[in-house]
């Protein structure tokens, strides 16, 4: 992990460390773009031979139901049931607070304006899944989706090698009344939420986190113009500010719990002090031993990067150009730095918030904006999974207090049909 001095880096050399770009990119792109055309056209065989190519499964269905879904969720064990009811209540419950109506404003006498909340009707869920174990991502998207309303909700994730579904997905799929799972997975199953399959529903918008196959295939499948996304995201980040009241040890932590997730996560250290970091890399080194996904972590690392500050000022300065997915203020001023946080996707203050406890239990949500979107998107909540629509009611008089400013404006901008639909009302004998 190279180090980098703050005051010796220019604008522009800030901007290109926090640029995140991937050399390959234009690569997966065309083999995704690829692997979406063949399921546009050929649909549910398509599914099948991705799940033998990538999945190594030879699947005899694309789903599986309820009948079946109840049965391996019985199989969970007693303390993983306990851990994701407790993770299911916690979500539910921070999401449930967002559930809230607006009021109904006069904005003159006799002109009411307001908003009104309705759900996307079809949406599509990505769960990692197939060998791993996500129930956490399950939650997280399920549970606001079930509190918006949603209608239909279309669940996919890669199948197992028996070409089922893990028990920790199946009891999420119980907790949040979802009786059918797509066993499908990769930049193929969002072709198959986009452009639907004799199978697999269409939908309207889609929702989940993912490798870079299936990243790029969101991004092509939203510029298409067929299907909303969530956001736009790439790999996991986690950027920490840490002071001298940070503990070393915790810091490695969090920077390692970020750089398991793949050899292209970001873990970046902003510190304001040398020491601190010094510390903190020879933590890294002596965690990373231990770590069953340690060739993992190191890759991420070595692509990571320190940058040490004169002060905190400073720190989240960089913080807010870099824009990171996670930030941690592992710092015990905290509660004057949160004023400062323009940019961030989820924050966790503190020397005792590991970025993990939202990533699995303490409420919010972990599907995050990545590689800078946090500059201009939020992470996923109930506000996520439903439109605003607005209403307005014109009274008598109302009509009578707005008319002629709209007339003068609608002829201002030559546009005579609107000023009619104004002074005709205002003309009637027939009352209003």
């Amino acid at each position: 992990m190279k180090t980098y001095n703050y005051t010796d880096l220019s604008e522009q050399h800030i901007e290109e460390l926090c640029t995140r770009q991937l050399s390959d990119d234009n690569t997966i792109a065309d083999r995704v773009r690829e692997i979406i055309n063949t399921v546009k056209t050929k649909g549910d065989t398509a599914l099948f031979d991705y799940a033998a190519a990538f999945d190594k499964v030879e699947l005899s269905q694309l789903f599986i139901e309820k009948s079946e879904i109840d049965a391996i969720a019985a199989t969970i064990p007693a303390e993983a049931k306990q851990a994701i009811d407790i993770a299911y209540r916690n979500i539910r419950a921070f999401h449930a607070a967002q559930l809230v109506k607006e009021p109904k404003i006069e904005t003159m006498p006799g002109v009411s304006c307001w908003r009104e909340a309705r759900a996307i009707e079809k949406v599509g869920l990505y769960i990692p899944g197939g060998s791993a174990v996500l129930p956490s991502t399950f939650l997280m998207l399920g549970i606001p989706a079930v509190l918006a309303g949603c209608k239909e909700i279309v669940v996919c994730s890669p199948p197992q090698k028996d070409g089922k579904t893990n028990c920790y997905l199946a009891y999420c799929a119980v907790l949040l009344g979802i009786e059918k799972i797509y066993m499908t997975g990769g930049a193929q199953a969002i072709a198959a939420m986009a452009f639907g399959t004799a199978t697999v529903p269409k939908v309207y918008k889609i929702f989940g986190p993912g490798n870079r196959y299936v990243t790029q295939a969101k991004q092509l499948v939203l510029a298409s113009g067929m299907t909303a996304i969530d956001m736009p995201a790439g790999p996991s980040e986690v950027l920490v500010i840490a002071d001298e009241t940070a503990n070393p040890a915790f810091v490695a932590a969090d920077l390692l719990a970020q750089a398991e997730h793949g050899a292209d996560s970001q873990a970046i250290l902003v510190s304001t002090t040398q020491e601190m970091i010094d510390q903190t890399l020879l933590q890294i080194n002596i965690q990373l031993k231990d770590l069953p996904r340690k060739d993992v972590a190191e890759k991420a690392i070595a692509n990571s990067y320190a940058v040490l500050t004169n002060n905190l000022d400073q720190a989240m300065d960089f913080s807010n150009i870099y824009a990171p997915e996670h930030l941690i203020l592992a710092t015990a001023s905290f509660e004057e730095l949160t004023p400062l946080i323009i940019n961030a996707g989820s924050v966790f203050l503190g020397n005792l918030t590991p970025e993990s406890a939202g990533d699995y239990a303490s409420g919010t949500n972990h599907t995050l904006p990545t590689s800078g979107f946090a500059k201009a998107y939020s992470g996923v909540s109930i506000d996520s999974f439903i439109k605003k629509i607005t209403f307005q009611h014109i009274s008598p008089a109302g009509l009578t207090a707005i008319g002629p400013t709209v007339e003068i404006l609608a002829a201002a901008e030559g546009l005579q049909a609107h000023k009619n639909a104004i002074t005709i009302r205002l003309n009637s004998t027939d009352g209003y």
